[in-house]
C-alpha cells in the first residue's frame, strides 16, 4: 500500500534514534583493526584499555553534544552548531567534509567490507557488485520513505546487537584461553598506555567509535529532541561500549595473538579457531549481514546534512529540495554517487586515512565550543546541560588533542590531503558568497 499522507510528518523515536548510533558506530572498524593493534601492542590489559578509553572518549563527546543539540535543536549536527557557535565559513568546513568524506567514504568501507565478507563464504560473488547492489538498493528504500528506512533500521540493528551478545557469550563459554592477562601484571602494562603504539592505535579505535554522534545530524526529525536526543546518544554509546569490550575479549582470549596479527578478517579468524572452520564461514557471513545495518544507518543520516547546507547556502540551494515525504532525495543521491565512485575506484581506503584527521578536528573544535557557548550566550535556554562538566569535555578534548598530534606528527601526508580538503571546501564557501551578493 502507498504510504499515507498525515499532517503531521514522521518523527524518529528514541528507540530508532539509538538504533541509528549504535548501527553507525558497530562496522568495519571493530571487525577489522585488531590485527593492526597487536602489531604495537603485546598486552591484553593495554588491549582492552584501547577499547574501553575509546568508549571513553565516545562517552565524553555524547554528553557534549547532547548539550549542544538540546540547546540548538536543528538537524545538521557539527555544521549547524560550528556555524553558530565560532563562524559560518567553519560550520560550511565540517558539513563540506562530512558530505564528501564523512558518511560516502565510511558508506563505501562498510559495502566493500560486507562484499569481502560474503565473498569468502560464497567465492562465486562479485565483492564489487555485491557491494554496489546493496548501495543501491538500501538507497532506494530510504529515498521511498523514512517511516520504511526507520523500521528498517531498528530492525537490521536489533539483530546486529543480539548476534554479537551470542557470539560473545558463546566464545567465553566455549573458548581454550590464551595465555593473556587482562589485569595489569606491572609497571609495563601502565606504561604501554602511555606509549606510542597506544596513541596510533587509539586513531583506529576512535574510526571503529565513529559514528557516537550520527542522531544530531538528524535533530529536526526527532520527536521532542530536547529530551529524547541526549538519551540517544548516551544509550546507543553505552551499548557500543560494552559490545566493543566484550567483542574484542573474546577475540584476544580465544585466539593466539600471532594468527590475529594484521589480519584484517579478524572476526572470520577468531570464530574460525573458536569454533572451527564451519562456523568461521557462518561468521563470515554473519558479519556481511551485519554490516548491511552500517551501511543503511550512513545513508539515512548524511544527506540531512548536505540538505541543511543546502538551505544556507545559496550555490547548493538545489541539494535542499526534499520530496513530498520530507526525503532530501537529490542529497541522497549526490551521497550515494559518491559512495559508489569510492566503490568503483577503491581509492576511499586512502580518503579514510585523513579523514580520520578532519573529522577529529572538528569533533574537538565542536566540544570547544561547549565552553565557548556558556561564555557568549549564557542566557539560552539548555534542557540538557552535559553531565561531570566541566571535566567530561576536558578529558575528550584531552584525549582526542593527544590522537591528533601524534596523526599530524606520524601521517604527516594524509593530514596534508586533509587540509587540501578543506581549502577546496573554503573555495565552494567563497563562490557561494560572491553568488548570493549578485
Amino acid at each position: 500500500m502507498p504510504e499515507q499522507t498525515t499532517s503531521q510528518p514522521y518523527k524518529i523515536s528514541f528507540l530508532t534514534g539509538t538504533a541509528i548510533v549504535i548501527a553507525n558506530m558497530v562496522g568495519t572498524g571493530v571487525f577489522t583493526s585488531l590485527g593492526f593493534q597487536v602489531l604495537g601492542i603485546q598486552s591484553g590489559f593495554a588491549l582492552l584499555m584501547l577499547w574501553m578509553v575509546g568508549g571513553l572518549i565516545a562517552l565524553c563527546g555524547a554528553l557534549c553534544y547532547g548539550e549542544l543539540a538540546a540547546a540548538m535543536p536543528r538537524s545538521g549536527g557539527e555544521y549547524h552548531y560550528l556555524s553558530q557557535i565560532y563562524h559560518p565559513v567553519l560550520g560550511f568546513l565540517s558539513g563540506w567534509v562530512s558530505a564528501t568524506v564523512g558518511f560516502a567514504a565510511p558508506t563505501a568501507l562498510a559495502a566493500m567490507a560486507l562484499g569481502k565478507y560474503a565473498a569468502s563464504v560464497w567465492p562465486a560473488v562479485s565483492p564489487q557488485w555485491l557491494s554496489i547492489l546493496v548501495v543501491l538498493l538500501l538507497t532506494a528504500v530510504h529515498g521511498a520513505s523514512s517511516r520504511a528506512g526507520s523500521r528498517l533500521q531498528v530492525v537490521v540493528t536489533a539483530i546486529k546487537v543480539g548476534v554479537l551478545v551470542i557470539f560473545i557469550g558463546a566464545g567465553w563459554a566455549v573458548a581454550t584461553p590464551q595465555p593473556l592477562a587482562f589485569l595489569p601484571q606491572g609497571n609495563l602494562d601502565w606504561q604501554q598506555l602511555l606509549s606510542p603504539a597506544f596513541a596510533i592505535s587509539l586513531i583506529y579505535v576512535s574510526y571503529a567509535y565513529s559514528g557516537w554522534n550520527a542522531a544530531v545530524y538528524l535533530t529536526g526529525e526527532v520527536a521532542n529532541p530536547q529530551r529524547n536526543l541526549p538519551r540517544i546518544l548516551l544509550a546507543g554509546t553505552a551499548v557500543v561500549l560494552f559490545l566493543y569490550v566484550g567483542l574484542n575479549f573474546v577475540f584476544l582470549n580465544g585466539t593466539p595473538m600471532p594468527k590475529l596479527a594484521g589480519q584484517l578478517e579478524v572476526g572470520y579468524v577468531a570464530a574460525s579457531e573458536i569454533f572451527g572452520a564451519g562456523v568461521g564461514r557462518l561468521m563470515g557471513a554473519v558479519i556481511a549481514v551485519l554490516l548491511v545495518s552500517t551501511v543503511s544507518s550512513m545513508i539515512f543520516a548524511g544527506p540531512r546534512i548536505i540538505q541543511v547546507m543546502g538551505e544556507d547556502l545559496p550555490a547548493l540551494r538545489g541539494l535542499a529540495v526534499v520530496s513530498k515525504n520530507g526525503i532530501p532525495v537529490r542529497a541522497l543521491l549526490l551521497q550515494t554517487a559518491l559512495t559508489l565512485i569510492f566503490i568503483l575506484t577503491s581509492t576511499f581506503e586512502q580518503v579514510l586515512l585523513y579523514a580520520g584527521f578532519i573529522l577529529s578536528l572538528f569533533t574537538f573544535l565542536t566540544v570547544l565550543g561547549l565552553f565557548v557557548l556558556r561564555v557568549r550566550r549564557p542566557e539560552l535556554s539548555r534542557p540538557y546541560r552535559a553531565w561531570g562538566y566541566p571535566l567530561t569535555p576536558l578529558v575528550f578534548l584531552a584525549l582526542s588533542g593527544w590522537t591528533l598530534v601524534f596523526i599530524l606528527r606520524d601521517k604527516p601526508l594524509e593530514s596534508r590531503y586533509g587540509l587540501a580538503t578543506l581549502a577546496v571546501g573554503g573555495l565552494v564557501y567563497f563562490v557561494g558568497l560572491r553568488q548570493r551578493k549578485v
